[in-house]
């Protein structure tokens, strides 16, 4: 039974990038003292591995909404700049104006901040579906269509902010990004949630069936009776509110929203991730397990260079390595060639032993 499981296990997508994590975590545990203690102080757990998590809980969001584009063979590059225009948005209507109540002074919210986070997760719906009627119902090339938000979303977001930092002076907006629930960081069971609710769409009803069908061929799937437009437009859309939702985190968590900075390359850690996790660029069939498991390999990476002192201006460099290396040895292709050639190498020295022994 065990070895049946460990047979369907290794032969899974998932199984190279759960292999690549466990092997930064034991790196971690002999090189990087204290990376498995957690503690709890007032009540909070503490630690590195809850770090882990809750900076890459932004990263798993976008990742999730990601691996939809990517299983309908396209890319939403402009994922980073929705995450500013919904940070910048909430941070904005939010604000925090100064009164006094009672000889009391405190910061009370702009706007109610129920309706300024609706209003922020409305607009990065409306960049989904920006994206998904370019490429779907106009025939734009991905790529080409969701360039087009990056550039100007960024400019949007810039619009909201003025080209500076917007400070949240309104405390209850920080629970989300930076709070707790049960001991454990609020950020953490929104992404939690988030892959659970994509996990039931795709798994439990025929979305996911769709999605893997229009991906892997948009014609046979038109022939089928699949509305192929409307399955690619919809992935999109939620695409755009998985990245609303992670930019209403990221400025939760530094009570800031920066029309600039916020979000910037995220597009490209979250493509990164979802191919890591054994989805293909192609379209076709998605692992969103994968996709989860190769975020937190990258987040896990980050903070291992970090941790074991690599100069800052290597980080980059180091961070590409990993990531090569990870991907040739996730690669079917590859491993056959290295065995291929270690097996020539192999029996290269044995016939080289037997003719000296014949030899002598």
């Amino acid at each position: 039974m065990f070895l049946n499981q460990w047979n369907k296990l290794r032969h899974s997508k998932v199984f190279w990038p759960l292999m690549a994590v466990i092997a930064l975590l034991i790196f971690n545990y002999f090189y990087i003292p204290g990376f498995f203690t957690i503690e709890i102080k007032n009540g909070h757990l503490f630690g590195t591995l809850i770090d882990i998590l809750n900076r890459a809980a932004p990263l798993i969001i976008v990742s999730i909404g990601m691996t939809l584009v990517i299983a309908t063979a396209g890319v939403d590059i402009s994922v980073g700049a929705v995450v500013a225009i919904s940070g910048a948005m909430a941070a904005y209507l939010i604000g925090g104006t100064l009164v006094v109540n009672n000889g009391v002074q405190e910061y009370v919210s702009d706007t109610p901040m129920a309706l300024a986070i609706l209003a922020a997760l409305g607009a990065s719906v409306l960049c989904g579906m920006w994206n998904g009627a370019l490429v779907s119902k106009i025939g734009v090339q991905p790529m080409v269509a969701t360039l087009i938000l990056m550039t100007v979303g960024r400019g949007i977001a810039q619009l909201f902010s003025e080209g500076q930092i917007i400070t949240v002076y309104y405390k209850p907006f920080s629970f989300f990004g930076g709070g707790y629930f049960l001991g454990i960081p609020f950020a953490i069971f929104v992404a939690a949630v988030v892959g659970l609710l994509v996990y039931l769409l795709m798994r439990k009803t025929a979305m996911g069936l769709f999605l893997e069908s229009v991906g892997g061929n948009m014609e046979s799937s038109r022939f089928t009776g699949i509305n192929s437009k409307k399955i690619i437009f919809w992935a999109y859309v939620i695409c755009g509110l998985c990245a609303g939702i992670a930019g209403i985190l990221i400025s939760s968590n530094v009570k800031s929203a920066d029309g600039n900075n916020a979000g910037l390359w995220m597009e490209l850690d979250a493509i990164l991730a979802v191919v890591i996790g054994g989805t293909s660029m192609n379209g076709g069939r998605f692992y969103l397990s994968g996709t989860i498991i190769g975020a937190l390999f990258l987040q896990m990476l980050k903070t291992t260079i970090y941790s074991t002192g690599v100069p800052p201006e290597s980080i980059l460099v180091v961070e590409a390595i990993v990531v090569i290396i990870v991907s040739l040895v996730q690669s079917e292709k590859f491993r056959s060639l290295f065995i291929l050639k270690m097996g020539g190498k192999r029996k290269k020295g044995v016939i080289q032993s037997n003719e000296k022994h014949a030899a002598s």
